[in-house]
C-alpha cells in the first residue's frame, strides 16, 4: 500500500475508484485503522462516481508511530475536559 510521507510521518493509505472522480477521503474515529471501513460501504461509495481514500491515523495500523511520546491517558484527558483542568497531551495534531 502506498505512504503519505511528511514531516518525518507515514501516512498508510488505499483508494478505490478511478482517480478522475470526485475524492471522498474516509476518516476514522480515535484508535481505529482504515481497515474497519466496510469494503461493500467503499464500493457502494465507488459505484455511485466517487474516488474514495482510506487512511491510518498516525499511531494506528500501518502508519508511524511515536512510540517516545508515550500514550496518552485518555480518562485522564477526558476527566480534565469536563471539570475545566487543563490536560497536556503527549502530541497535538
Amino acid at each position: 500500500m502506498p505512504k503519505a510521507k511528511t514531516n518525518n510521518i507515514e501516512i498508510e493509505y488505499e483508494t478505490f475508484g478511478n482517480e478522475s472522480d470526485k475524492p471522498l477521503l474516509l476518516v476514522n474515529g480515535l484508535g481505529s485503522q482504515m481497515i474497519n471501513w466496510d469494503i461493500g460501504f467503499i464500493q457502494f461509495l465507488v459505484d455511485r462516481g466517487f474516488f474514495v481514500i482510506r487512511f491510518d491515523n498516525r499511531d494506528v495500523g500501518l502508519s508511524t508511530k511515536i512510540e517516545e511520546a508515550g500514550e496518552p491517558n485518555m480518562m485522564e484527558a477526558y476527566m480534565a475536559i469536563q471539570t475545566g483542568r487543563p490536560f497536556k497531551p503527549p502530541y497535538t495534531l
